[in-house]
């Protein structure tokens, strides 16, 4: 098996504290190590270090050596979204046709690490065949919280639910990208719906069929992929998809997706509420948070907290107070008072790290 990391996305719903310049999968937000050193961290014992791999945008390229001497890197020209990292990986990394590739993002959190590595040693073998299927594509599944449209759903087929090596395990009938509110509420009350970890596990040869099968990708990228001018040049010319959107969905309904249900205390860190409730010496029950948008008043009540840049430095004001604008994005935390000590822990180490880029 190898591992193939995804380290995009500019984490928008955590500004202040990510940026163009400082990506979300880049920080330290959950202790000294960053997101990325996390997700590294938790494949010991499951992928050989010289066996992880990392498809990042170029310009992050100096951060992920930086942070992970030992780790590849696999540049993009640009951010193409997952499919066109995905189909990168599969076409630049020469491996077995037979190998398992594992692909994950770089920006969740996982409370229990062993059972996350039992997940994938297991999640490993299904993608050797089963259902009937010699090569399935393999997707993980978290039990929805509530009706979430920040999630993929997976909706699998529970009349044929197997244990295989340690895993519930189910054929996948449609994998639905984020949806509307109704939709979610509707795909909420269904029974088995989960959502989807952006995990993934597959034998080489399986998803570069699939990429074959369901997008351009592979034509464009392939005779492109050992020319860094050629490269810039056909990355121009691909249009923004999620591999959700580009093959999964299509390949759940060709009956080509298997869903392994995964419960080890996952996150994607993916707003200010998750981050608050991850986030070290933790203690406002029911805090939550938002991102505001330049020019919009605040008002902070006694027990709420504003993260913002003052003078180039992040900054926390207390309430109360009212009135308040400013012109860039800040985050409003709701009831987060008592979170102070451990939010200003997490601006500390925010701006140190930044200092060291």
């Amino acid at each position: 098996m190898y591992a193939v990391i995804l380290a995009g996305g500019g984490g928008t719903r955590l500004w202040p504290l990510s940026s163009p310049g400082r990506p979300k999968p880049f920080l330290p937000l959950l202790g000294e190590r960053s997101l990325l050193q996390l997700t590294v961290d938790r494949l010991r014992d499951v992928v050989r270090p010289e066996d992880i791999f990392v498809v990042t945008d170029r310009r992050y390229g100096g951060i992920v050596r930086m942070q992970l001497p030992a780790v590849r890197v696999v540049p993009e020209p640009v951010g193409r979204n997952t499919a066109a990292a995905i189909a990168l990986a599969t076409v630049s990394l020469e491996r077995p046709e037979d190998e398992v590739m594992l692909v994950l993002p770089a920006d969740h959190w996982i409370s229990n690490v062993d059972q996350f590595q039992a997940v994938l040693q297991g999640g490993g073998r299904l993608a050797d065949g089963l259902f009937d299927l010699d090569e399935p594509l393999v997707t993980l599944g978290i039990q929805p919280e509530g009706p979430s449209t920040d999630y993929g759903y997976l909706l699998p087929n529970l009349d044929r639910a197997a244990t295989l090596h340690g895993l519930q395990v189910y054929p996948l009938e449609a994998f639905e990208e984020k949806p509307t509110e109704a939709r979610a509420r509707q795909l909420f009350g269904m029974s088995g719906t989960a959502w989807n970890a952006g995990i993934f596990l597959w034998q080489r040869r399986t998803i570069r069929a699939a990429l074959e099968r369901y997008t351009s990708l592979l034509t464009v990228i392939g005779p492109a992929a050992g020319s860094e001018l050629a490269l810039g040049m056909a990355f121009e010319h691909i249009t923004p998809l999620s591999i959700d959107r580009a093959v999964m969905e299509g390949a759940a309904q060709d009956h080509h997706v298997v869903m392994a249900s995964m419960d080890v205390g996952w996150s994607d860190i993916g707003n200010w509420t998750a981050l608050l409730d991850a986030l070290p010496g933790h203690r406002a029950e029911g805090a939550r948070g938002r991102v505001v948008a330049p020019g919009e008043a605040v008002e902070l009540g006694e027990d709420d907290v504003l993260v913002h840049s003052a003078n180039g430095h992040l900054t926390l004001t207390l309430g109360p107070h009212e009135g308040l604008r400013s012109e860039t994005p800040v985050a409003l935390l709701t009831g987060a008072r008592a979170d102070e000590a451990a939010l200003g822990a997490l601006l500390d180490r925010v701006s140190a790290q930044e200092a060291r880029l």
